[in-house]
């Protein structure tokens, strides 16, 4: 484990403290390598298993985790779900060899908003690191093609089916997601929001990914819509 630096003191921006959770120690190297060379990241914290990982999070200061799913003590999606109670202001991204459908959709059920292959160029973690921090939820073309190709198509090539009827309310989103999502309708900027809501922008915008991957969206007007198809009052 690597100790917690102190916060950067003075009016100057503050780097993006990254908390990197790898047992490969080449990887690891390689992603400490990464953020060390971008002058808006720092490390904040290096985990080498699910414990370790576990162990930091009460006190860590950090506002992104790169997290593996192959551990030597267990999955990291166990890691992701603790992250998303203990710390749900964090922004939360898989750097994994793992590509299959299963470990995908465990880590974003988990509360994963990103999951990049490992055979992922340096200049591209980079900036997806950036995309994550601004809201977006990065994801490798691949898996994200096989993902759209699987909403199109059912599983035996046929189109999929149609919901009978729009979801009641409240059923997929938590009522946190739902104020935040109603906040959104009515054009509360995310600085608004946290204010209204007393938490902290990065909270906001966890929520918010939330909501996309919930709806399968990449857009405020995007996931306005569906909640209306759905049946959600927003309003």
């Amino acid at each position: 484990m690597m100790p917690v630096p102190p916060d950067h003191a003075g009016g100057a921006a503050r780097p993006l403290r990254i908390f990197l959770v790898e047992d490969d120690p080449g990887f690891a190297a390689r992603l400490g390598g990464v953020v060390a060379a971008q002058p808006d990241m720092a490390l904040a914290a290096h985990a080498g298993s699910v414990q370790e990982g576990r162990a930091l999070l009460p006190g860590l200061r950090a506002d992104i985790m790169l997290v593996d799913l192959g551990l030597p003590d267990g999955s990291g999606t166990e890691l992701i779900r603790a992250a998303c109670q203990c710390r749900p202001e964090w922004e939360i991204m898989v750097v994994t060899v793992f590509g299959d459908d299963a470990h995908v959709t465990e880590s974003i059920a988990a509360g994963a908003a990103g999951y990049l292959l490992k055979d992922c160029p340096d200049p591209e973690i980079a900036a997806q690191i950036r995309t994550l921090s601004a809201g977006g939820s990065p994801i490798s073309p691949i898996i994200a093609r096989r993902i759209l190709d699987r909403m199109r198509r059912g599983e035996d090539g046929a189109p999929a089916p149609q919901p009978a009827a729009p979801e009641p309310p409240g059923e997929r989103l938590s009522p946190r997601e739902s104020s935040v999502l109603a906040y959104v309708t009515q054009g509360y900027t995310y600085e608004e929001i946290a204010a209204r809501m007393g938490v902290s922008r990065h909270t906001v915008l966890t929520f918010v990914r939330r909501i996309y991957v919930k709806f399968a969206v990449n857009s405020k007007m995007a996931a306005v819509a569906e909640a209306r198809r759905r049946g959600y009052r927003v309003d």
